[in-house]
């Protein structure tokens, strides 16, 4: 049997190597949408599984393969863009995983089952614990093969953030600015700033501890 993982991030092909060679079957790694289809036209896969993808999946990829990927919303709830940034956004501590059967839809296909899981941390030790629970649930979903079933719910949409919504606003308390700064404290995600004077600061590594907030900040004259 054969299994393909298609994710980006340095992290998400060290978990493959790490994990697939416990697992039975032929397993295959790909990073972007063109070594994605050299793939399938060399091998059949009984899954797809994409962790985490920035592209949209062709129809006939979706069609002809049961594709699998982990969204960290409680769908209907939270579907669509930067589920991660609108869940703190919005005050959200904790939320669950969602392994979810792909169709033509944005995050609508069927569940597979969620997982608890936390959202303390910057953006990208959240991302990285996200890759790590999705092996467990890759685990389970070639173990079971079970079928997924139909979302239940009211549906809530999110919208993907743009580059401009990371300034941080001014009305924000403290315990807010953290999270604003730890909500895109990862690499390839436009840090949170503030503009003022002709520069923009930009801000990483935050921490929050007894109503303090510290973070480094990185200064640059605004292009």
């Amino acid at each position: 049997m054969n299994y393909i993982v298609a994710a980006i991030g340095d992290w998400n092909k060290k978990l493959f190597n790490e994990h697939s060679k416990n697992f039975n079957g032929e397993w295959f790694f790909c990073d972007n949408p063109d070594s994605l289809n050299d793939l399938l036209n060399k091998v059949q896969a009984r899954y797809i599984f994409f962790p985490h993808w920035r592209w949209i999946v062709a129809e006939n990829i979706l069609e002809d393969n049961e594709c699998v990927c982990f969204h960290m919303t409680d769908v209907p709830y939270g579907r669509g863009g930067s589920p991660l940034q609108n869940l703190i956004i919005r005050g959200h501590k904790t939320t669950v995983l969602t392994a979810l059967r792909m169709d033509e839809g944005v995050d609508t296909g069927s569940v597979y089952f969620k997982m608890p899981f936390s959202l303390n941390g910057t953006a990208e030790s959240i991302y990285q614990r996200a890759a790590e629970l999705s092996w467990d649930m890759m685990s389970q979903i070639v173990s079971n093969e079970q079928s997924p079933v139909a979302q239940v719910g009211e549906v809530v949409e999110f919208k993907r953030r743009k580059p401009e919504q990371s300034q941080i606003p001014s009305s924000l308390a403290a315990e807010q600015i953290y999270d604003y700064i730890r909500m895109l404290d990862a690499p390839g995600y436009p840090n949170s700033f503030i503009e003022k004077s002709g520069y923009i600061f930009e801000f990483t590594g935050a921490a929050f501890d007894t109503g303090e907030l510290t973070a480094n900040v990185r200064i640059r004259v605004k292009d």
